[in-house]
């Protein structure tokens, strides 16, 4: 393919290029942003799918974050691309802020001691959680002790905390993106029409006045 890249990227250079992008992130999100303005739908639509996806975000359900923000967008009836799109409400800079908060929360919902500030912590417990999980497996087909009692503390002391936790949160981010975004889409979509509606006026004066240049005066047979 023409536009195929050449020298493929190695796996490790994709993961640095996730978390360290060369380009930098806000270059990606002035794209993102206007990829959303051009959206073909409606701006109340638009802003409440990725309000979706910013909500999402504050979930623990990581590496389900596209699809459960696509489901929440086709249940409230949201633009489910816009939704895939709110998914960058949490990146490399801002789930350790989103993390410390849910879990934090969380717990105190839950009148349980300990906070959640810790991010490290966080990510090794899940890392521990997956492994519980392919060690239960394992242990289906004779490899190995069950590792089921871990993953269950698991779930008790970190995930539904932060499942509980996310929620509050979750629902301001989206409120607050829904505010902002639903208005600068109008904006645009407004501003877009307008310069569409000129050059087709334009497109129509000009071929007016080719006809009228080729136009035989009355009288001239």
């Amino acid at each position: 393919m023409i536009f195929k890249r050449r020298d493929r990227a190695s796996f490790w250079n994709r993961v640095r290029e996730f978390f360290a992008p060369r380009k930098g992130f806000w270059r990606g999100m002035d794209y993102i942003g206007k990829r959303m303005r051009r959206l073909p739908d409606s701006p109340h639509r638009i802003a409440l799918g990725f309000a979706c996806g910013a909500f999402a975000s504050f979930t623990p359900f990581f590496t389900l974050h596209f699809f459960l923000a696509a489901a929440l967008a086709w249940c409230v009836r949201g633009n489910i691309l816009a939704s895939l799109f709110g998914t960058i409400v949490g990146n490399p800079l801002t789930f350790p802020v989103i993390s410390a908060v849910s879990l934090y929360l969380g717990r105190w919902i839950m009148g349980r001691n300990g906070d959640g500030s810790d991010f490290e912590a966080i990510t090794a417990a899940f890392a521990e959680a997956f492994n519980s999980i392919w060690g239960t497996m394992k242990s289906w087909f004779g490899y190995g002790p069950s590792m089921l009692d871990g993953f269950l503390v698991f779930l008790d002391d970190v995930f539904l905390p932060y499942l509980i936790g996310g929620i509050i949160p979750g629902l301001i981010a989206g409120a607050i993106f829904y505010v902002i975004i639903g208005p600068l889409v109008a904006a645009y979509q407004v501003r877009r029409r307008k310069k569409l509606d000129e050059i087709q006026a334009k497109q129509r004066r000009s071929v007016d006045d080719e006809l009228a240049a080729y136009a035989v005066p009355e009288g001239n047979d």
